[in-house]
């Protein structure tokens, strides 16, 4: 899936994540549920207006599954399997949503990286990201 080089940019990327998990994550969603409103729907325990506290925790979460992505990029299906079925066959989540997701994080990503988020370090974190959301919408099938 990915070049050597393009892991090395991975895993460089998440190393400046790294130990910010909660605050990227809460912006990621914060920016997702403003520029995609509808995406909310799929957030029922976070209400219509979710607080600072309810973002960060779920941004953890959700940032934390990032990470072991990262971790485990040479076997993604078994590393996220657990992941897939939830939003699969519990949450029900539209695979439609996962390319805004993606897109909502790389804007994060740019917005706190600035220079350090270069044009091949996005390029490399896009095709992981499209890898991650290939292996959570395999259960839908």
């Amino acid at each position: 899936m990915l070049s050597a080089q393009e892991r090395a940019r991975v895993m460089q990327v998440w190393d400046l994540i790294a130990g910010h998990e909660a605050q990227f994550g809460a912006e990621l969603l914060l920016r997702l549920f403003t520029v995609y409103p509808s995406t909310k729907t799929y957030f029922p325990n976070l209400g219509a207006c979710p607080d600072r506290v309810q973002l960060l925790s779920h941004g953890q979460r959700m940032l934390e599954a990032v990470g072991v992505a990262v971790q485990h990029l040479d076997h993604l299906r078994a590393a996220l399997s657990p992941l897939a079925d939830l939003h699969a066959q519990v949450l029900r989540v539209d695979p439609t949503n996962f390319p805004l997701l993606i897109q909502c994080f790389q804007v994060v990503l740019a917005a706190h990286l600035q220079d350090e988020f270069t044009v091949e370090m996005q390029a490399a974190w896009d095709k992981f990201l499209t890898g991650v959301a290939v292996v959570l919408t395999e259960k839908y099938r």
